[in-house]
Parts: structure tokens; C-alpha cells; sequence
């Protein structure tokens, strides 16, 4: 698939949410999290771990929501990495530090035929790119998202366009990417017993043009090819190559239950066929926001 072939399958995928901007809004009535306007919290603790290392991040944001289809959110992540004695030569490293200052722009409009959510995420290059945290360069994702529910199953397909390839709740990756690229994923998620859900979905994520992969798990020099066995995070810190040293896909599930309104659980695993990987994820994620709203009216 072409560069040109990959923006236009992704703007084919955008426009049918764009459609319903152009419907009246009067229909998307707001529930849960989406009547909360003002001033927003959020704090989450996610790790992944596998035969190659554990990464985990300590992500805070705080935002502000103007009304109940846009809002703004600024974050930073800390992180935690241990790589295992089989990743590097010089055995188990292990290695904390700071991560890309993120501002999220999101969208969201609720629609009887399929709801629409963007979301624009702006990272600032304040993370350590020689721990991989960083690639030293401001970057950017551009994620849609479109679902809609039937009883308690809700179908949903995304499409998205960067420049380095985003962490997500089910892969907190080993490494960070420079280079352009599409992202796709579709699944279903279903509710049950009004706490807990269940879901699945396939992803792939098309890099295109000349990658840069920074490894988490390994420190050291450049290397300025894909080299060694395994994936170049595992040879080299920094590497820089074909499109194909930054080409993933694979697919995952996961289990998440919510005690209350103020609290999320998640336990995911993912499968990267690329790689070869198999990822056990965690979350845990507190709404202090709406915490603070209803400590406010008492």
C-alpha cells in the first residue's frame, strides 16, 4: 500500500463521523463523565510486561471540558522500565525518568447511527530520548474513533495518522518512534453485570518513509541499520532504517471493571504478530475530577 493509498483509506474512514457533525447534535444526549463541564482530573498507573522487560508509567493530566462535545487535557508520564538479562548484554538495566509533555484536544458527538470521537494528541520532546523516552522532536496523533451500541455489545473501528507510534492502555511499548505512519484497530467491547467488560480487537499500524526506533530497554550507541536477531529495540538503542523496523500488528483483549464512577480497572493482553510478542497489561485509573465535583456539593 502506497503513501497516498494509506491517507486516503484513512480520510475515507474519518468521513463518516465528520457526516454526523453536519446532523443536528440535538439527538447525543450526554451520560456519565460527558455532563461533567469545568475542570478535569485524571491519574492512571498502566504497566506491560514481557519475556523482554516490564514498562510501566505513572500518567497525571488535568483539563478543562467547555461543554459536552470539546475539551482539552494537558499530561505528563513518568516511567519505569526493567529490562530483562536476555535483552541486553550487560544484563538487567533498569531505568526512570520523565516522559513527553501531551496536550489531547478531543471531539466527541453521539449519534443514534454511530457515535464520533477525535482526538489530536501533541507531545512535547521534554522526555529522555538516550532512556528512549523521547525522540528529541515534537510529534503528534490524530486517533477517530467510531462505535456504535447494540444491547450490551458495542462494535467500533479507529483510524489515525502520526508521526511515532503511541503507547496505548493494552501496550506500553518497549520503545519510541520518529516517522510517519497510519494506525488502524477494530473490535467490540461488551458490558455485563453493570461493572465489569469484556472486549477484543485486532490493530496495524503502517509506518511509511525512513523510521527511527529508540529502544527503552537497551543503552548505547546508534546503530544506523537493522542489525542482530529480534527486533532492532533489542540490538541497538537508536536505529534508523526502512519503514519496516517500525511496521507492528497484532491483536489484543481485555477485561476492565469500574467499583464506581471514580475508579477504572483494566487487564489486557496483546499479541504482536510482527514481533513475535506476547504482552500481559495493567491499568488503574482514578477520576479526581469528578471526585472533587462531588466533594464540592456536599
Amino acid at each position: 500500500m502506497t503513501y497516498m493509498q494509506r491517507v486516503v483509506l484513512a480520510g475515507l474512514l474519518f468521513m463518516p463521523g465528520m457526516s454526523l457533525l453536519a446532523q443536528s447534535s440535538a439527538s447525543a444526549q450526554p451520560t456519565g463523565q460527558d455532563q461533567d463541564k469545568g475542570f478535569s482530573s485524571y491519574v492512571e498507573f498502566q504497566g506491560s510486561s514481557n519475556s523482554l522487560g516490564q514498562v510501566m508509567s505513572l500518567d497525571s493530566s488535568v483539563g478543562y471540558n467547555f461543554n459536552q462535545h470539546f475539551g482539552a487535557d494537558l499530561g505528563l508520564p513518568f516511567y519505569f522500565v526493567h529490562s530483562s538479562a536476555s535483552t541486553t548484554s550487560g544484563g538487567i538495566t533498569s531505568n526512570t525518568g520523565l516522559g513527553n509533555l501531551h496536550l489531547d484536544l478531543h471531539l466527541k458527538f453521539k449519534n443514534p447511527i454511530v457515535n464520533y470521537t477525535s482526538v489530536l494528541t501533541g507531545y512535547a520532546p521534554t522526555g529522555d530520548a538516550s532512556k528512549g523516552f523521547s525522540t528529541g522532536r515534537a510529534t503528534f496523533d490524530w486517533n477517530n474513533h467510531l462505535d456504535h451500541t447494540f444491547g450490551q455489545v458495542t462494535p467500533f473501528v479507529e483510524a489515525g495518522v502520526a508521526n511515532t507510534v503511541a503507547d496505548t492502555l493494552l501496550f506500553s511499548r518497549p520503545f519510541t518512534t520518529l516517522g510517519f505512519l497510519t494506525h488502524y484497530q477494530a473490535g467490540a467491547s461488551m458490558d455485563f453485570l453493570e461493572l465489569f467488560s469484556v472486549g477484543a480487537s485486532a490493530y496495524d499500524i503502517l509506518p511509511s518513509g525512513q523510521q527511527t526506533v529508540f529502544s527503552k530497554l537497551v543503552q548505547g550507541s546508534a546503530g544506523s541499520n537493522p542489525s542482530g536477531h529480534g527486533p532492532v529495540f533489542v540490538n541497538n538503542h537508536e536505529t534508523t532504517g526502512s519503514s519496516d523496523i517500525a511496521r507492528d500488528n497484532g491483536f489484543s483483549g481485555w477485561v476492565g471493571a469500574s467499583p464506581s464512577k471514580y475508579m477504572d480497572l483494566q487487564l489486557g493482553y496483546t499479541h504482536s504478530v510482527h514481533y513475535a510478542l506476547n504482552t500481559v497489561s495493567f491499568g488503574v485509573g482514578f477520576n479526581l475530577g469528578a471526585l472533587a465535583r462531588k466533594a464540592s456539593r456536599q
